[in-house]
């Protein structure tokens, strides 16, 4: 059971963003309130470090402008991550072996090296 608490409704008040966070390794990568939001109360630095680390080290996903990045997780508290280029072509997949994020999914953007909730943008 996950110490976390994170709701749908919650992150639906996300709109635009007054507050820019910079990534703490890869300083180029900018993200939102709300993606702040998801991180702290989801306990997901984690998945801002993935989406992070994957502009600096993977050519294939950093090349695309406009990432999806689709976190699923499974009751067996597995997780996997789908990136697509937004018009439903798989760029990354990633497997997540244990996670306790309290979410059976969520979605989040990168767009030009920053990520946000799909709201925010």
């Amino acid at each position: 059971m996950s110490t976390y608490d994170l709701t749908d409704t919650e992150l639906a008040h996300f709109h635009g963003t007054e507050q820019w966070y910079r990534h703490s390794v890869v300083k180029s990568v900018l993200y939102t309130e709300g993606a702040q939001y998801v991180a702290e109360h989801g306990g997901a630095y984690w998945l801002l470090d993935e989406i992070a680390l994957a502009q600096a080290f993977n050519r294939g996903i950093a090349r695309e402008p406009f990432q999806v990045w689709t976190l699923v997780v499974e009751p067996t508290q597995q997780a996997r991550l789908v990136i697509d280029d937004g018009n439903g072509r798989i760029v990354g997949r990633k497997r997540i072996p244990f996670t306790d994020f309290p979410l059976p999914s969520i979605t989040l953007w990168c767009v030009d090296k920053v990520i946000m909730l799909p709201s925010e943008y």
